[in-house]
């Protein structure tokens, strides 16, 4: 299997789930243990790590990973 990722912008994709949900920038900074500054500079990156992906996707239950990867035949 190989995986290829999408010309996606991370940060955009997790603000426009964030605001999808009504949830807060304060409520997911307390929920993924980071300042709310933080957040915001997030949300400006086109990238990010995959393991901080991976808590994002399971704390708004949604797989960004399958957003952001796509499988090669």
């Amino acid at each position: 299997m190989k995986f290829v990722m999408k010309d996606v912008h991370v940060g955009k994709m997790i603000k426009e789930e964030l605001d999808r949900q009504g949830r807060t920038v304060v409520w997911f900074a307390k929920q993924i243990y980071c300042e709310k500054s933080n957040v915001y500079k997030m949300f400006r990156r086109k990238s990010i790590d995959l393991d901080q992906l991976m808590v994002i996707s399971s704390v708004l239950d949604h797989n960004f990973l399958k957003d952001c990867y796509e499988e090669l035949e």
